[in-house]
Order: structure tokens, then sequence, then C-alpha cells
């Protein structure tokens, strides 16, 4: 099954605790750092929407592309909430298939999508697209899930209840293909009944050497690898890096 089918209804309420707002503080600390101006930024693969709204509520024109249609349906669903701002344009489109109708002067990627692709050479494919929509001079910012956080969710299971939902996942870690299986299992009360549903979803580890070459190869330059929200180096253990790439003008 595609991912982010069953799981796309109740998303938002199972990481409730994601801070997008941090992550939009940190893009903006980053542009300054930069010496950029930007008005227009690109949220690839934007889920739900909720960092392309934080955005736009900032000023920003945004369009936020996604591979799953049911999870910009949702992102469609939250426009009634937003009221006084340029809305965000969102695209179901895949990042190896990203097709814009101009170019932006950023693009994020939040929340480890980068791991959804199943190869280095995806991930390039990705990168020279993202490239080719960016404005001379533009900055790509996004975050991975480290090998070394992938290899030790191995055999880890989590849960999460609430009102009317409950979410059990397990992770198993596949040394020879580098992937972390996720196998997440959905109850959704509906009246005296529970409907069980299921997804699996995996994520690939990319050593930020890879990551590295794989920029340079599609045309980016000043290439910077910081900790979790950080303008620090990452440590060994680090579970989160965020990447920063330039266009050259």
């Amino acid at each position: 099954m595609f991912p982010y089918i069953s799981l796309a209804p109740c998303y938002d309420r199972l990481t409730s605790d994601v801070d997008y707002n941090a992550w939009a503080d940190f893009y903006e600390t980053v542009f300054k750092l930069n010496n950029l101006k930007v008005r227009s930024i690109l949220d690839l693969a934007c889920g739900t929407g909720t960092l392309s709204y934080i955005l736009a509520r900032r000023g920003y024109e945004v369009i936020g592309t996604d591979a799953s249609a049911d999870m910009l349906a949702e992102a469609y669903a939250k426009a009634p909430e937003y009221e006084n701002i340029v809305l965000p344009m969102f695209l179901n489109q895949t990042m190896q298939g990203l097709d814009l109708y101009g170019t932006v002067d950023a693009t994020v990627c939040c929340l480890d999508g980068i791991n959804y692709l199943p190869d280095i050479n995806e991930v390039a494919k990705a990168f020279r697209r993202v490239h080719l929509f960016l404005n001379p001079g533009g900055i790509f910012i996004f975050d991975v899930n480290t090998p070394f956080k992938l290899r030790n969710l191995d055999g880890q299971v989590f849960l999460d209840e609430q009102e009317g939902l409950y979410c059990v996942w397990r992770a198993d870690f596949d040394e020879s293909e580098r992937a972390c299986y996720y196998g997440i299992d959905i109850f959704i009360q509906e009246g005296k009944l529970w409907r069980r549903d299921f997804e699996e979803h995996v994520e690939y580890a990319y050593s930020p050497e890879e990551l590295n070459k794989a920029l340079e190869a599609a045309g980016f330059s000043e290439i910077n690898i910081y900790g979790e929200r950080s303008l620090k180096p990452p440590k060994d253990d680090e579970n989160r890096i965020f990447i920063t790439a330039r266009k050259m003008k």
C-alpha cells in the first residue's frame, strides 16, 4: 500500500508534538546568515501543509508539493483556518518529478522527506530538480534522519493512544538495504466498533558524505552540515542533521 493513505487523516493528531514554528525559525536564521532576501519558498514533501501555512503567515509566497494526494487533501482542508494571508499553492508531485511554473528563492524539506527516496540515484534526481527551480543564489535546506538513528530504531515499538485513535508502530532495520521499515497499525473508533488499517513506511539511510556528493553533482555549492536545528557541526550520535546548499549566482 502506498504510504500516507490511512495515516493522512490522523497524521496531524499523531504528530502534534512537532514544533513546526521552530523549523521555520531555523530556516529564517539560515536566510539571515546567508544575507538572503527570500520572498518565495518551495515546501518540498509538504505533507499536510502545516509548515507551508506557517511560512505563508510569515509573509512568504509558498508552494507545497507532495507525492500523496491524501496528505494534500488534508492540507487543502486547513485553508479556512488561515485568514488574511496569501494561501500556499499545493501540487501533487514527487520530488524526482518536481515541475514548477517558475523559480523560487528557497526550497525547504522538513521532517526527513529525503529519507523516503529509495536510493542515492533517486536522491540525486530530486536534487537536480530542486536546483533547476531555484533562483540563482537561492538556498536549499533539508533535514534527514541519520544512519545512527535509523539503526538504533531497530526492534523498537511505539504506541500512541488518543480519544478514538490508537496507533502502534514497529521499526526494523535491514542492514543489507540500509533501510528502516516501519509497520504502522492504526485503529480508529467508529461508533462502538474500531477499524484497523495498516501501512508500511520505509526510510533509507544516507551518510552526510553521500548527500554532499549528490548535492555537488546537482550543481550546488557552499554546502554546510549542521546538528539538529543548530548552526553547530553534528555530533557522532546526532539523530537528525540539517544540510544547506546554495545555487551559484
